[in-house]
């Protein structure tokens, strides 16, 4: 039993060590978009928009997790026993892609949910098809050629020269385009059941405040 709880170990920080640092990194975005799209600010202040850039250059890390599924993979090759597949592995990285890209899926609604606080629910459409074009190139550059989202402010020319390059080319560009599809299939299916649950558990409360009401 040690040694397979030792060998579980080690193949958990070969393969799946970095899913705490991931989700973090996916909670960020998350979290901004509740400060700068739900709560009550007075005006535009330049702390609100630093956050934008914050939120904005955060962003891909929450769909970023859906291509953690090649560790996934990796592992399940590699890793001697079934059960610790099955039992850790499988579970871990299930729960770390669902948890990032409902993450993501939140954060948007709460970006759509401000633009019709201020009159522009028209422009909902296109701030998130713009969202899923830079997640899927911050994608790209995360996974590819290794950039991070503080790689915007430490050395932002370095960014840009890499991202104009890789664009130019064919490889890239249908990496992209494909990822885009995913991102946009995705949200609209997850964003479908999202908004499905809240109108539920909203239903639920009404009938029971009713029902309190009528007592």
């Amino acid at each position: 039993m040690e040694d397979i709880l030792g060998d579980a170990l080690g193949e958990y920080n070969g393969y799946s060590g970095w899913i705490i640092w991931n989700l973090f990194l996916a909670f960020i975005p998350l979290a901004l978009s509740f400060m700068l799209f739900r709560c009550r600010w007075q005006r535009r202040s330049l702390l609100w928009w630093l956050g934008l850039i914050s939120f904005i250059a955060f962003l891909p890390n929450a769909p970023y997790l859906l291509t953690d599924i090649i560790h996934l993979i990796e592992a399940a090759r590699n890793t001697r026993s079934i059960w610790v597949v099955t039992l850790i592995f499988i579970p871990l990285h299930t729960f770390a892609i669902v948890t990032g890209f409902e993450a993501y899926v939140i954060a948007l609604i709460n970006q759509g949910h401000y633009l019709k606080q201020q009159g522009a629910g028209r422009f909902i459409f296109w701030s998130e098809l713009l969202a899923h074009i830079l997640c899927a190139i911050g994608i790209y550059l995360g996974r590819f050629i290794r950039l991070n989202s503080w790689d915007l402010v430490t050395d932002f020319h370095s960014v840009l020269r890499v991202t104009v390059n890789e664009l130019s080319s064919r490889f890239p560009v249908i990496v992209i385009f494909i990822t885009l599809m995913v991102l946009m299939i995705g949200y609209w299916l997850t964003k479908q059941l999202t908004l499905g649950v809240v109108l539920r558990i909203k239903e639920v409360r009404h009938h029971q405040h009713k029902s309190i009401s009528n007592i």
